[in-house]
């Protein structure tokens, strides 16, 4: 408990005091995020609270991971590493999707092949346990870069982002360290520190974003202990009063917002015949914000209901996956459905 302790305040105090150094140095050479007709807020900010993210994060995990259970973080440090650079270019100067997608699939591979963050069993899901080596590869390359894209198209209002990575850093840290996973453990803790840190400063009056470096490091962190949550528990003993019987329907339920808020745009911008990357303002978060008028009502109704979200998953946990995801998806659907008629109905009162 005292590692988990010193990771928190170690990560939280490093992002603490560098956030104010990278605003006052931001202003200076003129580094904001300036709005355009798909942003949120209205005053250009500067969009390097990732920055200090990273370095708290990774320094709470080097300080205070025990050696002797580092094991694969070397290379997940390694992957952060890319992950930051890629950010920091694209928050300075916009990257190519091109080169974000094949900067993310390198960080991927490192995560599957030398850190084995893999997926291994379908939990009897459509009657597939074992996964063949190549499938559990390619389905855990495919899951990890749609979790880190999902991070960073949710990333449209003060606080949204941040708080599901804290939410997610704290229902996955705490599992961890309930089964003696210390260096996961450390990690989930250390990023939530960092992330408590950053929201200080970035909730109302904000001075400062994440920019792509926090999302795509919070995505890339939460790819790993999602993944990791679920082929943990999988391995353990039935014995073990930690086990849970649907962890794969837990793990949808802590990331729900990001994955169903990608699926559901991605779905609407097919339907309308474009593609799935055009940029628009159909997010959920977009939604919200045209119902509630502010960005603390809007991200504080996502984060409730998120938290309710898992509250609800873990309560028909003992349905098993098979059962349990169903029903998860159906009634995030069903919310999703009504969010949306709530907006477009909001949208003709309004007159737009």
């Amino acid at each position: 408990m005292y590692t988990l302790v010193l990771a928190f305040v170690t990560a939280f105090m490093l992002t603490y005091s560098i956030i104010p150094v990278i605003i006052r140095v931001a202003k200076e050479l003129r580094l904001f995020d300036h709005p355009n007709d798909r942003s949120s807020h209205v005053t250009p900010t500067p969009s390097l609270g990732g920055v200090a993210i990273f370095a708290g994060t990774v320094c709470g995990i080097v300080l205070w991971t025990p050696l002797q259970a580092f094991g694969p973080l070397q290379y997940i440090l390694a992957a952060f590493i890319i992950i930051f650079l890629l950010g920091v270019l694209d928050d300075l100067a916009p990257v190519s999707p091109v080169k974000k997608f094949v900067g993310q699939l390198m960080v991927a591979f490192i995560l599957t092949y030398k850190a084995d963050v893999q997926i291994t069993s379908f939990y009897g899901v459509l009657d597939v346990h074992e996964l063949p080596t190549m499938v559990r590869f390619a389905l855990s390359v495919t899951i990890i870069i749609g979790i880190i894209n999902a991070f960073n198209l949710i990333d449209g209002i003060n606080g949204l982002a941040g708080g599901i990575g804290l939410l997610a850093c704290v229902s996955f840290g705490v599992w961890f360290f309930s089964v003696g996973m210390i260096s996961l453990a450390v990690s989930a803790i250390a990023l939530g520190g960092s992330i408590i840190a950053f929201l200080k400063y970035n909730l109302a009056p904000c001075r400062i974003f994440m920019g792509d470096t926090g999302s795509l490091l919070i995505g890339t962190m939460c790819s790993i202990l999602a993944i990791e949550f679920v082929e943990a528990n999988y391995q353990t003993a039935i014995s073990n009063p930690f086990r849970l019987a649907s962890a794969p329907s837990i793990a949808l339920a802590i990331l729900i917002l990001p994955i169903f808020d990608t699926c559901s745009v991605f779905a609407r911008r097919m339907m309308r015949g474009n593609s799935p990357f055009t940029a628009d303002k159909t997010h959920i978060h977009h939604q919200m914000l045209a119902i509630t008028g502010s960005h603390a009502r809007a991200a504080s109704a996502l984060l409730l209901f998120n938290a309710l979200f898992v509250v609800f998953a873990f309560s028909i946990r003992n349905l098993g996956t098979q059962q349990s995801m169903p029903v998860l998806i159906a009634v995030v659907s069903v919310c999703g459905f009504i969010l949306y008629k709530m907006y477009s109905a909001k949208k003709v009162l309004k007159g737009d």
